[in-house]
C-alpha cells in the first residue's frame, strides 16, 4: 500500500515562488517603515563641551581603562596614593606628573623616573598634551591623552566596563583575571614578594536552585560579591571564575595570614542572610587557599590547581571552612 508522507511533504514545503509573494506583500505593507511618517520631534542636539581630559591605557591587561584627570595635578607612578595608578613593573612608584594650566591645557611633566616618559616615542622632560597624543610611561605602559564629552566618557567606562566585568555580580571576570594573574605571578617570582589565591564556592547552591529557583540563585551569587567586596583591600583582585566559584587574588600576605584572611571572608558570608519569598537563605563557602611561596615552580596553572585541591577537600570534610 503506497504511503501518504510524499504529499504531506508537498503540503509543508512550499516552492521558493510560493513564499516570495507573500514576504513582498508584507514588506510593502503601510504598517512599515517604507511608508510610515517620520515623527515629528524637533529638539536641537546640546552642544558638545570637550571638557573632560582622560587617559585611556592602550595595552596590556587594563586596555581601556579610563583615568579622568579631574585635579590640577594628577601623580602617574605605582603608587597606592597615585591618581593614575598604573600596575606595571617598568614603571617608577612616582613616575611623572600631569597639570592643568588652563582650562583646556595640559602638560605631562617626568618625575626622575627610572624608564622615562615618551610622547609619540620621543623622550620628554616637559611638554604639552593634545588629544590624540599616546604617552608611554616606562617600557610598556602607553596610554592615550584626550579631552571627551561627558557622553564620550560615559561610553569610554562602560565599554571598559563590560569588557572586564561579569554582568551579573560586578567581580572581574575570568579572563580578565587570568591575565593579571599571570603579570602577579611573574612579578612576584622575578621580586620574591608574597602572592597568594583564595578560591571559594558556594555550599549546596544547586539546592538553593532547585528549590527556590534560579532568580533566588542570582541574588545569592550577587549577595556574596558584595559582602566579598567590602572585605578585601583595594589592591586584591575578586573575580568570578565560574558558576558558583570566586577567586582572590592576594598581594604582599604571607601564606599564614592569608588563611585568616581567606576565614574572615567565610565569616562575612555566613553571617549575612538573604529574605526570598519569606524564608530566610543564609548562603556558606568553602575555601582553598594556595601561595607562590608553596610552590616548587610557580606559575598561575600550579597556583590555581594548588588552591583547587584544597577547595575540594574543604567540600568534602564538612563545608563551611578554609583548607589552606
Amino acid at each position: 500500500m503506497p504511503s501518504e508522507r510524499p504529499a504531506a511533504r508537498e503540503e509543508f514545503e512550499p516552492s521558493t515562488a510560493s513564499i516570495r509573494a507573500p514576504l513582498e506583500l508584507d514588506w510593502t505593507n503601510e504598517d512599515t517603515a517604507v511608508t510610515r511618517a517620520t515623527e515629528v520631534n524637533a529638539v536641537p542636539a546640546e552642544a558638545r563641551t570637550r571638557d573632560r581630559a582622560t587617559l585611556t591605557v592602550m595595552s596590556g591587561v587594563n586596555a581601556g581603562q579610563v583615568f579622568a584627570l579631574e585635579q590640577d595635578a594628577c601623580m602617574v607612578g605605582r603608587d597606592r596614593d597615585a591618581e593614575v595608578r598604573i600596575e606595571d613593573a617598568g614603571i617608577s612608584r612616582i613616575h611623572a606628573r600631569i597639570t592643568r594650566t588652563t582650562a583646556d591645557q595640559y602638560f605631562v611633566e617626568d618625575l626622575n623616573s627610572t624608564n622615562g616618559t615618551f610622547i609619540d616615542g620621543r623622550r620628554i622632560q616637559r611638554a604639552e598634551l593634545r588629544t590624540g597624543d599616546h604617552i608611554q610611561f616606562g617600557p610598556n605602559a602607553a596610554l592615550s591623552f584626550s579631552l571627551k564629552d561627558a557622553r564620550e566618557e560615559a561610553l569610554a567606562r562602560q565599554l571598559y566596563e563590560s569588557s572586564t566585568r561579569d554582568p551579573l555580580t560586578a567581580a572581574f571576570n575570568r579572563r580578565y583575571f587570568n591575565d593579571r594573574l599571570a603579570g602577579e605571578v611573574a612579578y612576584a617570582t622575578r621580586h620574591k614578594t608574597h602572592l597568594a589565591t583564595v578560591l571559594f564556592d558556594l555550599d549546596h547552591f544547586k539546592q538553593i536552585n532547585d528549590r527556590y529557583g534560579h532568580l533566588a540563585g542570582d541574588q545569592v551569587l550577587r549577595f556574596v560579591a558584595v559582602q566579598v567586596t567590602k572585605s578585601i583591600r583595594t589592591e586584591d583582585v575578586f573575580a568570578r571564575w565560574g558558576g558558583e566559584e570566586f577567586v582572590v587574588l592576594v598581594r604582599g600576605i604571607d601564606h599564614q595570614n592569608v588563611a585568616l584572611f581567606a576565614n574572615r571572608l567565610c565569616r562575612a558570608v555566613e553571617r549575612g542572610r538573604i529574605e526570598w519569598g519569606g524564608v530566610a537563605l543564609r548562603p556558606t563557602v568553602s575555601a582553598g587557599v594556595a601561595s607562590i611561596e608553596e610552590c616548587d615552580n610557580p606559575s598561575p596553572q600550579t597556583l590555581m590547581t594548588l588552591a583547587d585541591e584544597r577547595l575540594y577537600r574543604a567540600k568534602n570534610t564538612g563545608r563551611n571552612r578554609v583548607i589552606a
